[in-house]
């Protein structure tokens, strides 16, 4: 019997997220509300430097179903997109496909969708960070281990990122003394872009579909790869 899973049963809600996540960070929202909060009123002061949304490009280190998704939620902001995939083959409005070098300097926003792999563990680290630009924001909603948060930290705290928002984490839940927690311009996330009423349901309903399915002889509808029949 084959092992399966069900990995599209929160698409449209981490696609939904990162979007949110993006636009929040290049808006300076936090920012902004903590400032009002400290009873200054100085929108130049705090906003500044930002870019129109015309004028901005998305980088997606990644760009299968859910970066494509995220992609067409932003689109009519009138984002310019790059992306680094090397399986992508198809194309998208608005978008260059570029290498690594290329998305690191010319992403405004960058915005992790890969698999944790070889190639790809820790692909965002002291050396990568310095390539993106002082103003640009980080955003990862696939995989802790893609960053090197000590390294993203540090980065941070020495104004060498804008800002960055993290759903996902190398451990879960975050420790206590991680350098994040210390970290300014940093929104944290208890790994819960797949979440809302409707997914819980849907992965429920999927589930139990996959089960029937192996049950009564049918071929898996998401088959594990690798797993053995």
């Amino acid at each position: 019997m084959k092992a399966a899973y069900v990995p599209d049963y929160c698409a449209a809600e981490v696609a939904d997220h990162t979007a949110a996540s993006i636009l929040t960070l290049l808006r300076k929202i936090s920012a902004l509300d903590a400032s009002v909060r400290r009873g200054e009123w100085a929108a130049v002061g705090i906003a500044k430097p930002l870019k129109s949304f015309a004028e901005t490009t998305i980088g997606f280190l990644g760009f299968g179903r859910i970066a494509q998704e995220v992609a067409a939620r932003l689109a009519p902001f009138g984002f310019r997109f790059l992306a680094h995939d090397p399986y992508f083959t198809g194309s998208f409005p608005r978008l260059t496909v570029t290498d690594l070098a290329g998305l690191l300097a010319g992403s405004d926003a960058l915005t992790l969708h890969a698999p944790a792999t070889a190639e790809t563990t820790g692909i965002i680290n002291a050396t990568t960070l310095r390539q993106m630009k002082p103003t640009a924001v980080l955003v990862n909603t696939a995989r802790g281990d893609l960053i090197d948060e000590t390294a993203l930290a540090a980065a941070l705290t020495g104004g060498q990122l804008a800002g960055a928002a993290l759903d996902v984490f190398l451990t879960e839940p975050l420790p206590e003394d991680s350098p994040l927690r210390r970290a300014p311009n940093l929104l944290l996330g208890p790994h819960a872009a797949w979440y809302s009423d409707v997914a819980v349901e849907r992965l429920q309903s999927l589930v139990a579909d996959e089960i029937t399915r192996a049950l009564t002889g049918q071929g898996v509808r998401k088959p594990v790869p690798g797993s053995t029949a």
